[in-house]
């Protein structure tokens, strides 16, 4: 795809809201400051949409290479718009870099009116994307696979080839993650992870939440819980050179874990969609974002403390 059309109403009784696409900083301007006069109610303005995602791409992967990332995701299977909504604010409000929602147009819409962080959209349909990109989405995710996991479908290293395969033959600018399933082995995990970095992925997301049950309660069972996900983030980490996202049964306790490991940022689920009303997901996400920010700067310490002593 090498171009495409972005059309939107232009009115006097507009609302500002209508104009956040143009404002995000990720998307750039995409309608002129001043338009023609003669223009009708409806204007199109061309871009070349793979200048536009390529240029997108580093300010997208900043928060990652500075191993700083913390994505907040709604679901792949969640279409509640106010759900997602809260989801998304929680996200913007809280301190998060990115957020993750299902792969449908509208919702971006609706997500890029309320924030300016990147939208990223997961599904396993390399077919669907298209549509999401077009309407704002800057980073597609094949993941978040949970849902599946519950009706019993599990998929292979070579599925998730193939998907990786024609989602970036379809979308060869956008920033693409894609998860490892925890169901393969570590050993399996890793050389997935590998294949999938040859295939020009751009980030890999790790998971295991699901095929942990704590046995323990408060902070050794949000240990227990994290440990498949932190396990393999630092398995592949050191196996790849591309951008390592930790995802799955994380939490403030042990986020900070995950940057440790060797993961570049943090993917946050369940712990921040599933609850009640929006005023706790902030919380949750500042709570989460703030334990980032201490693990950084532990980090920063402990590299200069090692510098000082060299």
């Amino acid at each position: 795809m090498n171009s495409s059309s972005i059309c939107m109403g232009i009115s006097a009784s507009s609302s500002n809201t209508s104009f956040n696409q143009c404002l995000n900083p990720f998307l750039g301007k995409l309608l002129p400051s001043k338009p023609n006069q003669n223009l009708r109610r409806t204007a199109c303005v061309r871009v070349n949409t793979k200048a536009l995602l390529s240029s997108s791409k580093q300010a997208v992967l900043n928060d990652f290479h500075e191993r700083r990332a913390l994505k907040i995701i709604s679901g792949l299977q969640n279409f509640d718009r106010e759900n997602v909504a809260s989801v998304v604010t929680a996200a913007d409000k809280g301190g998060a870099t990115h957020v993750d929602i299902a792969c449908d147009p509208d919702l971006v819409r609706l997500a890029i009116g309320l924030t300016s962080l990147p939208v990223c959209v997961s599904s396993v349909d390399p077919a669907a994307f298209s549509a999401a990109v077009e309407a704002g989405a800057l980073m597609v995710e094949i993941g978040n696979y949970d849902s599946f996991y519950e009706a019993g479908v599990i998929f292979s290293p070579e599925q998730i080839l193939k998907l990786t395969k024609e989602t970036r033959g379809n979308l060869p600018s956008i920033t693409l993650s894609v998860t490892v399933p925890h169901t393969l082995s570590l050993p399996d995990q890793v050389k997935l992870a590998e294949m999938l970095e040859k295939e020009g992925v751009d980030v890999i997301q790790t998971e295991g939440g699901k095929c942990s049950t704590p046995s323990k309660s408060g902070v050794l069972g949000l240990i227990e819980k994290a440990t498949p996900t932190l396990a393999a983030a630092y398995s592949i980490s050191r196996a790849v050179k591309i951008p390592v996202m930790c995802s799955s049964g994380l939490s403030a306790v042990t986020a900070p874990m995950a940057i440790t490991a060797g993961a570049a940022g943090v993917g946050v689920g369940s712990a921040v969609n599933k609850l009640n009303d929006v005023i706790a997901m902030v919380a949750e996400v500042r709570s989460i974002a703030e334990s980032l920010k201490m693990a950084a700067a532990d980090q920063q310490i402990t590299h200069t403390d090692r510098s000082f002593m060299m």
